[in-house]
């Protein structure tokens, strides 16, 4: 009768791989951590999204020119930062980086028409603008849902806001804010009027193909929700 062969080596080795893969996990959180607390305090040179763009500039005919200027919120009009709040995330400052009210709609939405319309706030954006890219995955989407509520818990609600209007893409190699006013309306961030501010916020969703001045429908629905805000 043939022996049975023993499991000991298999089990041993499927037991190492499992304390590799726990390190390798530890060891990314560890350098998500010390990245957040250094931005705390450092403007960041470069993002995931960034170096993307770059990648992608290789294959593709043209120059490729990145325009990056990082400024402090107080250099950012305040027209420009509301208009992207009210834009993209209307209960900023009420969540804890998750707006569970508009999961559920865009849940509810999605079982309707057999889609799920985008539901991030702007510090689910900021994560995937500084740590991945544009491609949507869901180890991706995984990963940016553990990684938002540490970078709510270090960076902080204004950190996380002048963080993400400097790093967001604005059009072909625009990044933040400063960039943006001065592409698309040869002005700084500082001097953004309000219209301007809601035109800009209504190209975020797809920075690569629309423009400010094409956007008066999306612009009109985003100053009345300013206005919702008191703004």
């Amino acid at each position: 009768m043939p022996k049975v062969p023993k499991l000991r080596g298999g089990r041993f080795r499927f037991r190492r791989l499992m304390v590799w893969f726990l390190y390798l996990v530890l060891g990314f959180y560890a350098f998500i951590v010390l990245a957040l607390a250094g931005l705390r305090f450092i403007d960041p040179p470069s993002t995931g999204v960034q170096t993307q763009r770059r990648v992608q500039s290789w294959f593709r005919k043209g120059k490729y020119q990145k325009r990056y200027t990082f400024v402090p919120l107080a250099r950012i009009s305040p027209n420009f930062q509301w208009a992207v709040i009210a834009a993209e995330d209307g209960r900023f400052y009420q969540h804890h980086g998750f707006d569970w009210d508009q999961i559920k709609d865009a849940v509810e939405d999605g079982m309707e028409d057999r889609r799920i319309r985008g539901a991030s706030t702007i510090s689910q954006q900021l994560v995937k603008n500084l740590f991945f890219t544009t491609t949507a995955s869901a180890i991706r989407k995984g990963l940016e849902f553990t990684i938002t509520p540490l970078a709510e818990l270090i960076l902080g609600k204004k950190r996380i806001l002048e963080l993400y209007l400097n790093v967001c893409e604005w059009g072909p190699g625009v990044f933040g804010a400063e960039a943006a006013a001065q592409y698309h309306y040869h002005t700084n961030a500082a001097k953004i009027t309000r219209d301007q501010g809601a035109r800009l916020a209504a190209i975020l969703p797809s920075p690569l193909r629309r423009t400010p001045a094409r956007m008066d429908r999306y612009s009109a629905i985003i100053l009345t929700r300013m206005g919702q805000l008191g703004r």
